[in-house]
């Protein structure tokens, strides 16, 4: 038993140096691409007239692929079948989970972003944020809720996809080979 203790412990430790510091040439362009992104998602809410607060939310949820998809481009969980998939799925269980599931939020909240972590494994299209997206879907506002299923293709999809183009625009400027966005599409 205490070998087993120890060997599960162990484990915490970590094994490896962590990487080294990125070049300053790809700190600039994910800056850019994550400020043109997140801008033309804020404007579009803008212009849609959504609440303060719910527009808060979902820039939340898409800041965290902002990361991904220009911080770090050739990861796996940064492709385009990860971020439309993975928004696209979480954001439908979240609204299925709110409306047709008669708990208490805490357990919706918790089930609405399991339940996306489990289809979106299934389907190859794991996004982190995608659980975020899953969770807005429950707790956000009256106003995300009287979307209902409208609120997949806006903002969801909406913003997903101008996070895509400019993540294309943006991650294909550079000159370095590596930061061809994307590894492959479907």
């Amino acid at each position: 038993m205490r070998r087993h203790l120890y060997g599960y412990f162990n484990r915490m430790r970590g094994l490896e140096a962590p990487p080294s510091r990125a070049r300053l040439s790809h700190v600039m362009w994910s800056g850019i691409g994550a400020f043109l992104g997140i801008y033309l998602i804020s404007v579009l809410h803008k212009y849609m007239f959504m609440n303060a607060l719910d527009t808060l939310f979902l820039v939340g949820s898409f800041g965290a692929s902002a990361v991904l998809i220009y911080g770090v481009p050739q990861a796996e969980l940064s492709q385009p079948r990860n971020l439309i998939g993975g928004h696209i799925l979480s954001a439908c269980i979240g609204i299925t989970v709110y409306k047709y599931v008669p708990l208490e939020t805490s357990v919706l909240s918790a089930l609405a972003v399991s339940l996306s972590i489990v289809v979106m494994h299934f389907t190859r299209t794991l996004h982190p944020p995608g659980g975020a997206t899953a969770l807005i879907a429950v707790i956000g506002s009256s106003q995300i809720h009287e979307l209902g299923y409208k609120f997949v293709i806006t903002p969801i999809a909406t913003g997903a996809f101008i996070l895509l183009m400019i993540a294309l625009a943006v991650n294909n400027m550079s000159n370095n080979p590596k930061r061809h966005y994307p590894r492959y599409w479907w």
